[in-house]
């Protein structure tokens, strides 16, 4: 027996597991708008630079000649010769090319910087901090720089809020997590400068790091096994939903001001009704506060319709149910645990690579839509859409053709169509739109699957260690692709190459990591040496406590938490 027959004594899957889930995930709409906000936010719209102080296109407007005919004498076209250079001016106005047979040896006329700053078309953006801070041409490096930023703050979070909730509980960092979320949120609208709003950049990520695991966490200790798998996945559409609205939003307020603070603000409401929340009773049996998890589970029945239950669940009997998780909490691990054996140092280090390049490859497809020729919010609301088949499609191929084959073509299939988008020239536009929406599928489909592969094939008893130690992996990739983009300015099909090369790589690693459809859950450390090491495992000390054989024993009570780690929802 254990916590998972409680949860069936209380009701199940009932009245409040219905209420629970779908205010946890509610939220969840508003991730995506986080975690790609700066598409939009910081979207460069077409500039070139401003003409000189004593020229102006009202003093000019005498000329019989279009805008952007009296252009070409102030700024000169870039090396495709079919716009205006966006960094580049003529030191003197060349007039001599207004004129219909008007020559000149265009490569011999001195230009310089844009000295009076630039002129940016309004007519996608009506400001970003692209325009508002002038992040262009020498300075574009620093719009990637905000996402990089931001995804560091993510990072910190997950290592902050992570440890807070083992320490204070899933509850209380959630509630904090959404309050920070909405003021820091808000606050970074009214940003003064660059700097300011990095720094607010960063204090939200770790605020959407807090609400994201902690609610992952509280979520899913309240709802049954048998629910878990349906539920998470179910769940996970929040997030796909999320990336259409803010699409939308982004449409129609065009205003980097005004978007963030209208995908901010919901974040109050949030915090408003969080604190109808109960607290996982788990956690507070397992922390000694029996008799605070004895209310929770006692308002949980009430709510549920399952009054009688009240009178017979106690203290004792609380006690015995959960007497094996009590006794194995006693048993201590760290990450040094991951790598100390072989079987474990080969999954940990395989793992790795796989959820740094499929975040790595995710995000450097999702956050560089303008690239596309299409309608950025159009491009939006399609790589939203195609996360719907993708994760479907995950799923069948999990069932039927197991997890180390759907893993690997998962990642092998996203690097041919990500290299195969070299290749296809700019002005096919409807063939490279299509080409990457087929690459952000199988990174999403990837997602998908390792989520649940990690969950199967860590122990249970350092099964959320693992979970940890490899998601912070996929931090740090989606930290280093904004940056990657930045190589474009070397070589244009650069960046396509690094994401696709990374995802070849882990595609490989994917290979050997031991196949685990229809593999019973492994309990302990020497589980995992016995199944998928290769060799004997009668040498190993197992655990931090140096007794496998007691971890062991205690760890089978443990099994019911395979799909709260394995349900992540993607949204990280």
């Amino acid at each position: 027996m254990g916590f998972a027959d409680l949860l069936e004594e209380v009701g199940g899957f009932g009245r409040y597991q219905w209420f629970h889930v779908t205010l946890i995930s509610l939220p969840g709409l508003l991730m995506a708008s986080q975690n790609l906000l700066n598409n939009f936010v910081s979207g460069i719209p077409a500039h070139h630079c401003s003409l000189p102080a004593n020229h102006s296109l009202r003093n000019l407007s005498h000329l019989q000649v279009s805008e952007e005919q009296l252009l070409r004498a102030f700024i000169p076209l870039d090396s495709s010769g079919s716009r205006l250079d966006r960094c580049r001016r003529y030191v003197e106005p060349q007039w001599q090319l207004l004129t219909t047979n008007g020559s000149a040896n265009v490569s011999q006329l001195r230009t310089e910087g844009c000295l009076d700053g630039w002129t940016f078309d309004r007519s996608e953006f009506l400001a970003t901090t692209v325009s508002e801070w002038e992040l262009v041409c020498s300075l574009r490096p620093l719009k990637q720089m905000i996402q990089t930023i931001y995804m560091g703050g993510v990072l910190a979070g997950a290592i902050i809020y992570g440890g807070l909730s083992d320490r204070f509980g899933r509850r209380s960092v959630l509630i904090w997590s959404y309050l920070q979320l909405a003021i820091l949120g808000c606050s970074s609208a009214l940003s003064p400068s660059y700097s300011a709003y990095c720094i607010f950049r960063f204090l939200s990520g770790m605020a959407v790091s807090g609400v994201i695991l902690n609610g992952v966490s509280l979520k899913v200790e309240w709802i049954p096994t048998k629910e878990r798998t349906l539920v998470g996945t179910l769940t996970s559409f929040f997030f796909t939903f999320g990336q259409m609205i803010l699409s939308g939003l982004a449409y129609w307020l065009r205003d980097w001001r005004k978007l963030q603070v209208v995908v901010c603000t919901p974040h109050f409401l949030f915090f408003a009704y969080s604190w109808w929340y109960s607290e996982s009773a788990r956690w507070l049996v397992l922390n000694r506060r029996s008799e605070d998890a004895l209310k929770s589970l006692h308002r949980v029945a009430r709510i549920n319709g399952k009054p009688e239950i009240i009178d017979k669940l106690t203290l004792e009997v609380l006690h015995s149910h959960m007497n094996k998780e009590i006794e194995s909490s006693r048993s201590t691990f760290t990450a040094y645990d991951l790598l100390r054996t072989r079987g474990m140092r080969r999954i940990s280090v395989c793992l790795i690579a796989v959820w740094f390049s499929t975040s790595f490859a995710y995000y450097g497809l999702a956050m560089d839509l303008q690239k596309f020729g299409v309608s950025i919010y159009l491009m939006q609301i399609i790589f939203g859409a195609v996360d719907f088949p993708a994760k479907l499609m995950a799923l069948g191929m999990l069932t039927y053709l197991g997890r180390r084959v759907s893993q690997a073509t998962c990642l092998f299939l996203s690097a041919l169509i990500i290299f195969a988008n070299i290749f296809v020239p700019t002005d096919m536009q409807v063939v490279r739109t299509m080409l990457a929406c087929l690459g952000k599928g199988f990174t999403s489909a990837s997602f998908t699957t390792v989520y649940l592969y990690t969950g199967e094939l860590y122990p249970t008893v350092i099964r959320q260690t693992g979970m940890g130690f490899v998601s912070t992996m996929a931090r740090v990739g989606s930290m280093a692709a904004p940056a990657v983009l930045i190589l474009d300015e070397v070589l244009p099909a650069l960046p396509s190459v690094v994401y696709g090369g990374s995802a070849v790589l882990a595609g490989c690693f994917a290979c050997f990591l031991p196949e685990t459809l229809n593999v019973p859950l492994p309990d302990t450390i020497e589980d995992v040496e016995d199944k998928w090491s290769g060799r004997s495992p009668t040498a190993w000390v197992g655990g931090a406590s140096g007794d496998g054989g007691v971890v062991s024993a205690e760890g089978v009570a443990l099994k019911e938490s395979k799909e709260a780690e394995g349900t992540g929802l993607n949204a990280l």
